[in-house]
């Protein structure tokens, strides 16, 4: 191990791996292992039987890993739930909160004061803007981007794959604007694009861009008002 603060405080049976960097003031709970590449800043806290800085992986069937990157960054003040998994190739800014059980893929972004609920899931190359709430069961789909302030509801599920392996496709999840508010179990298609502001109702399918500052909902969502 190296660069490891005397003021840790480390659960029992904790696994740190040569090349891990950790900051001052760092608890880490029971069973968690951080590999190698990960680098922890000061203040964190990080639940039990966490894994952090998995290195991605595949077969033949699936999209080619970036290696670009094989670092895992969490940086300061960020707190991390029990049981949470997070990948090599992404940036946890500063004073975001995992829940329990979350999942975050590689070469994802997420930005400072995010809240990312109980066993949410986020997929590889995504973008996660700066005070976003992604509530629990939320499904965000590779090569998706979320502006600042915007709010996923339980359940809600995106996919990026517009002919579902088909046929070849330029994978593309939505990009949901600036304040944009997505209500528990709605769905959106691939590569749509929510306006700032917007609000999708509960349980909707949302199968085609929407403007700036509408409320929509239905099966599939149209326009109520703005």
């Amino acid at each position: 191990m190296s660069n490891i603060p005397r003021d840790i405080k480390m659960g029992n049976h904790v696994v740190l791996e040569e090349g891990v960097t950790i900051g001052k003031n760092v608890v880490i709970g029971h069973n968690t292992v951080i590999l190698k590449g990960s680098n922890i800043g000061n203040n964190v806290e990080i639940g039990s039987n966490c894994v952090l800085g998995i290195q991605p992986s595949g077969n033949q069937r699936m999209r080619k890993i970036n290696e670009s990157s094989k670092q895992l960054i969490i940086k300061n003040g960020t707190r991390i739930g029990h049981g949470v998994s997070i990948y090599l190739g992404s940036i946890i800014s500063q004073n975001v909160f995992i829940g329990d059980q979350a999942s975050i893929r590689e070469n994802v972004s997420v930005g400072e004061e995010t809240v990312i609920g109980r066993s949410a899931i986020i997929e590889l190359n995504s973008t996660i803007g700066t005070r976003c709430t992604i509530q629990t069961l939320a499904y965000v789909t590779g090569d998706t981007t979320l502006e600042n302030n915007v709010f996923i509801g339980p359940c809600v599920s995106m996919s990026n794959d517009k002919y579902m392996g088909a046929k070849e496709y330029i994978l593309k999840g939505p990009i949901i604007k600036e304040g944009a508010k997505i209500g528990n179990n709605a769905s959106l298609l691939p590569g749509i694009t929510i306006g700032r502001g917007t609000i999708v109702g509960a349980g909707s399918v949302v199968t085609k861009n929407i403007n700036d500052y509408e409320i929509i909902a239905g099966v599939p969502a149209r326009r109520i008002r703005s």
